[in-house]
């Protein structure tokens, strides 16, 4: 065996080394894009006629649905992801510090297959981005809706992975590998001197503090695309942006969760790291989760005191009617999830088992929760007097949305076998330099 594959062999948490399992994680979410991709041929032949999306009024669909539910579930999930590192970094907080990656990572994933779930829905991708830059309003909700919260958070996130990830990238550079090009570019002349880090650590405390208020605003803004909506019973409100900040608090945190425990499991000894950051998240989750109920109920009890005509109407599809198993299937499921999240801070024991099981109720409540947001008000919601309507996907989109899910799984995947999912430890740098 060559000294080259000693130290390929050698690599810290097992970047550059291709087991069987991920094999064959790899193999099951591309099958699943590349059937996601065909289904998405399919639309683009055909049309977005070729799915289960209709005018609303005349003909009694939705002109928003999966894709859109998709939308506003990602760009959330993405909220939290580089929220937790911002506040690790601001705060100093050690136990949340081996999850900063993962956290950040997250939230470029969501956002890069959220703003892919925004093209779909468009139809013609390429003739709505050229429009977007013809006939643009800055003061519209939807042109900051792309701009601000997908290109502007984007960027400013990929911005924040790039500079956490130097000091590592340095260190992955001093290996003999296949992989210390990559590594090599990503340190950009990186050396870990005291100014450097200083100036180094300076530039990351700013760009935390930063960060956060264009989280709160972005969000805010996705809330704003339906509480603006004046002739829309269901969403036009002050709600909807504070809802929107809350239900994406729950979801992000949830997906963090189960990631960090998916890294935990697949690294092994080194994924032990992330155990201190379970508590933290726990009780953040739960938190998230509490003020997303309260969400749920002060809705559930507006809808059913006193509501005008056409809110009744949304009101009895939601809570009696063709929509009622997705409402109370979503408050059933944060239910559920916040009683085990009650019981593990009661104990204070955060066993990861249960903690991920709650977090996948939650995480699935708030798409439910989405979903029950975007299309109840266009096939309930009309202030004209047209029939009733109605929407529930296709195959053709529930391929696309399952293609859109592995993709995200995927670039992550790849993305642990090229870097380190977690910050690297003393240990790990002495070894590098052995």
């Amino acid at each position: 065996m060559t000294s080259h594959d000693t130290r390929t062999r050698q690599l810290p948490q097992g970047v550059g080394r291709l087991t069987g399992p991920w094999w064959a994680f790899i193999a099951i979410a591309s099958a699943v894009l590349l059937f996601g991709v065909y289904a998405y041929w399919r639309q683009a032949s055909g049309g977005l006629g070729e799915t289960a999306l209709a005018d609303t009024g005349t003909m009694g669909g939705a002109t928003w649905g999966l894709y859109v539910v998709m939308v506003e579930y990602f760009i959330g999930v993405s909220f939290a992801g580089v929220a937790i590192a911002a506040l690790a970094r601001v705060f100093h907080i050690a136990d949340l510090k081996p999850v900063t990656r993962i956290a950040e990572l997250l939230t470029v994933g969501s956002l890069l297959v959220g703003l892919a779930a925004v093209l779909i829905d468009l139809g013609h991708p390429a003739r709505g981005l050229w429009h977007l830059l013809l006939y643009a309003r800055p003061q519209s909700a939807f042109f900051a809706t792309f701009t601000l919260v997908g290109v502007g958070l984007l960027l400013a996130s990929l911005v924040y992975l790039f500079l956490g990830g130097r000091r590592d990238a340095a260190i992955m550079a001093t290996y003999e590998s296949r992989l210390n090009w990559y590594h090599r570019w990503w340190a950009s002349g990186y050396t870990d001197t005291g100014p450097e880090r200083e100036r180094h650590m300076r530039a990351m405390f700013w760009l935390s503090i930063g960060i956060v208020p264009l989280l709160v605003v972005s969000l805010s803004t996705e809330g704003l695309v339906f509480g603006l909506q004046v002739g829309r019973p269901g969403w036009f409100g002050s709600m909807q942006a504070p809802d929107f900040l809350v239900l994406a608090a729950a979801s992000g945190v949830a997906n963090l969760i189960v990631l960090a425990a998916m890294v935990r499991r697949a690294l092994g000894k080194a994924g032990e790291a992330v155990e201190s950051a379970f508590p933290w998240l726990g009780r953040i989750l739960l938190a998230a989760a509490l003020a997303g109920l309260y969400f749920m109920v002060v809705e559930m009890v507006s809808l059913l005191y006193a509501t005008p005509a056409d809110e009744r109407l949304i009101a009895e599809a939601l809570l009696t009617g063709v929509y009622a198993p997705i409402t109370w299937l979503s408050f059933g499921l944060m239910l559920i999830g916040l009683a085990i999240l009650t019981r593990l801070a009661a104990k204070r024991a955060w066993h990861v088992g249960p903690l991920v099981l709650a977090s996948v109720l939650v995480s699935i409540s708030a798409f439910a929760e989405r979903y029950l947001t975007v299309v109840p008000s266009q096939t309930h919601g009309m202030l004209l007097p047209y029939e009733i309507g109605a929407y529930f996907p296709n195959w053709l989109e529930i391929a696309v949305g399952a293609g859109l899910f592995a993709l995200g799984a995927l670039l992550i995947g790849l993305f642990i076998k090229v870097f380190p999912a977690i910050p690297m430890t003393d240990e790990e740098e002495v070894s590098a330099h052995a």
